[in-house]
């Protein structure tokens, strides 16, 4: 799917409606089937980029257009249909706690079926196979009939990308996907989203927080800084003088400080569901 961004502003989607937008101004072009990641210290307005990607934000200012099309000047139909092509994975997955894990996968498919196949697939999931073969790129196939709630967190976190495997989405946007994984999780949960995407043809759009991951894995850098557009370049070309500018004011998140073991956790915590 191609993006163009002319010039938007947005708000954080949990902003009250008179606080400043979090993004301002934003002019960004990305290819059809490309590859980008988003850096930038905390608050700087990545996750509100990516709801206005995913069309749950309308901008302030300016506009978004998905394949040459504005989302936002279609009919209400013609823009589920648009979301529908979209993926968008929150930092927090919010699977069910006591839904069983391919039920949790298999939702990527939710946005294509008809209601009664939805519902039938609460009870009966068809695509077994397909779930089991998602969960497999992310080392969770003998999680398939595991309940949601059993899971550690970078479990949860790993289901909710293999979600994005089984979905008909030509865009995937990606929010935070290592936050709760250790580094040898995090390289493989990276390269089997950026090569799932890559086979598909899919756009991948993707925030990072750590810096060392976004240049190794992405061929393509966006640094954000107070929501404004810092830098638009090749890994190749992203130097340490342009990242400690970016980091400027929280040079300790430029290290990007390892999570803490995934399972250390004796007991898992609840899922923390969120709505919009």
């Amino acid at each position: 799917m191609k993006i163009a961004l002319n010039g938007v502003s947005a708000r954080h989607p949990a902003a009250k409606p008179d606080a400043p937008d979090a993004i301002r101004d934003l002019s960004v072009e990305i290819a059809n089937g490309e590859q980008v990641a988003i850096i930038g210290a905390s608050g700087s307005g990545k996750t509100t980029l990516l709801h206005v990607l995913a069309c749950a934000l309308k901008p302030t200012r300016g506009s978004l257009q998905l394949n040459g099309a504005d989302p936002w000047s279609q009919s209400t139909s013609d823009l589920q249909r648009t979301r529908g092509k979209l993926f968008l994975a929150p930092q927090v997955p919010p699977l069910p706690p006591r839904q069983r894990v391919v039920t949790a996968v298999l939702a990527g498919r939710l946005p294509n079926q008809s209601l009664i196949a939805s519902l039938r697939s609460l009870f009966y999931p068809s695509g077994i196979g397909l779930a089991e073969a998602a969960l497999a790129r992310f080392d969770l196939a003998e999680k398939l009939f595991e309940r949601v709630d059993r899971l550690s967190g970078g479990e949860r976190q790993r289901v909710g990308l293999a979600r994005s495997l089984v979905s008909d989405a030509s865009l995937f946007l990606v929010d935070e996907p290592l936050s709760a994984l250790d580094p040898t999780r995090s390289t493989q949960a990276i390269s089997s989203l950026t090569n799932g995407a890559k086979e598909r043809g899919a756009t991948l759009v993707c925030t990072l927080h750590q810096v060392d991951t976004a240049l190794a894995s992405f061929p393509r850098i966006i640094g954000l800084r107070e929501g404004l557009l810092a830098f638009d370049l090749p890994a190749t070309r992203v130097t340490d003088e342009l990242l400690r500018s970016l980091y400027a004011n929280k040079l300790d998140e430029l290290t990007g400080a390892a999570p803490a073991h995934e399972d250390l956790a004796q007991t898992p915590l609840p899922a923390v569901m969120h709505c919009r």
